[in-house]
């Protein structure tokens, strides 16, 4: 259960930053407010990292770090342009579930985890229940916007599946650092993405540009993300990684309940579906 705890602390963290990323992504240039995320997040960990324990960081663990920031700056980058299309009940079932699939594979296969009974069937109710909790009827699905932003999602759910492993790789000696790194790499991921996209920062509003408000918003939003990857590091420490990440992945709840506290909406009856099988994944994968 100690492992546990920072898990699910994390997937709060993802959710929150998904929630505000998200709206920032369609009022300014996806590209840019990844930047600025990431940049965010790069301050954020940079400040942290030395008030954190880290007896021996190796060349490694360092690398390992910058492996998973270049998922981070590949999932991040289509995840918001997948947001940007205004497709959210898409891009980010298609994401997680990727996201999740992918390490629990490799969890098994190359790490030789080995859930009990009860995880393993946690893990089988929090794979349908993290599609059901994003969906918000039919309309969606359909339309272009979502056709497109599917493709987004899965190139999305494979860098965060790539985040997530190589993160997990990190020796415990090495404090976060692994987390700060791997924001140098993110950045290095998404500013030509920015170049290519012929955005920029400042100016009057427009589809394209960043206001300085809505720069330091998704800098603030970077650095939430980066706390979750800081907590889920410390979940892997403590947890086998096919569980940490499936706890950590069950980010999408968080869009839904603000949505519902915070925006005044009403759950369709696939996502009240889908929050009971996210609590239901939760009870069993904590379970001793």
């Amino acid at each position: 259960m100690t492992g546990a705890l920072p898990a699910l602390a994390s997937a709060a963290c993802y959710g929150i930053a998904d929630f505000t990323g998200g709206l920032l992504a369609r009022r300014g240039g996806f590209a840019l407010v990844a930047l600025a995320g990431q940049a965010g997040g790069l301050v954020f960990s940079l400040a942290l990292a030395p008030l954190t324990a880290a007896p021996a960081p190796t060349a490694g663990d360092l690398a390992w770090g910058g492996l998973s920031g270049a998922g981070t700056g590949l999932g991040m980058v289509f995840l918001y342009r997948g947001l940007s299309r205004g497709a959210m009940s898409v891009v980010v079932p298609v994401s997680a579930v990727g996201g999740v699939t992918l390490p629990v594979l490799a969890g098994v296969v190359v790490l030789g985890d080995r859930p009990g009974g009860l995880p393993w069937l946690g893990i089988l109710t929090a794979v349908p229940a993290l599609w059901l909790v994003s969906r918000d009827g039919p309309a969606h699905a359909a339309s272009p916007a979502a056709k497109g932003a599917s493709l987004d999602g899965l190139i999305a759910g494979a860098g965060i599946a790539l985040q997530y492993m190589a993160l997990s790789q990190a020796g415990h000696g090495s404090g976060i650092w692994p987390v700060a790194t791997g924001r140098v790499t993110a950045l290095a991921v998404i500013v030509p993405v920015v170049l290519l996209s012929g955005t920029r920062l400042g100016g009057p509003p427009r589809r394209r540009a960043l206001t300085v408000p809505q720069a330091a918003g998704a800098a603030a939003t970077g650095a939430v993300a980066a706390l979750a990857l800081v907590l889920y590091l410390l979940a892997v420490r403590e947890q086998i990684v096919t569980v940490a990440v499936v706890l950590s992945s069950l980010y999408p709840v968080i869009p839904v309940l603000l949505g519902l506290t915070v925006l005044g909406e009403r759950p369709s009856r696939l996502q009240t579906a889908g929050l009971l099988c996210a609590a239901a994944a939760v009870v069993l994968l904590t379970a001793d």
